[in-house]
């Protein structure tokens, strides 16, 4: 495996800045999906766990949409699946 910084999640974890995360993990499960249909045009699955108190108080699908809102037009030319996990800290035990 390679240790080469993958450019598509620095990307991510650059637009979830911010959301004030405490704790953010970007993984790309892109390998996972090869010859699905919806990888062919290039663009990536990944899965985002990201805890942040900005997500106190807000419903799991409100949350989602913050995050979707935050990698805004990544989701047009690198994402084309995006597995999300939202919590606060406190959820997250930090």
């Amino acid at each position: 495996m390679s240790s080469a910084p993958n450019p598509r999640v620095a990307l991510i974890q650059a637009a979830l800045q911010g959301l004030a995360p405490v704790s953010l993990d970007v993984v790309d499960e892109s390998h996972k999906h090869a010859g699905h249909e919806g990888a062919r045009d290039g663009r990536g699955h990944f899965a985002v766990d990201i805890v942040s108190e900005v997500f106190a108080g807000l419903a799991p699908l409100a949350r989602h949409r913050r995050v979707f809102a935050a990698v805004g037009s990544l989701m047009q030319t690198d994402i084309h699946a995006l597995s999300i996990k939202a919590r606060t800290p406190a959820e997250a035990g930090l």
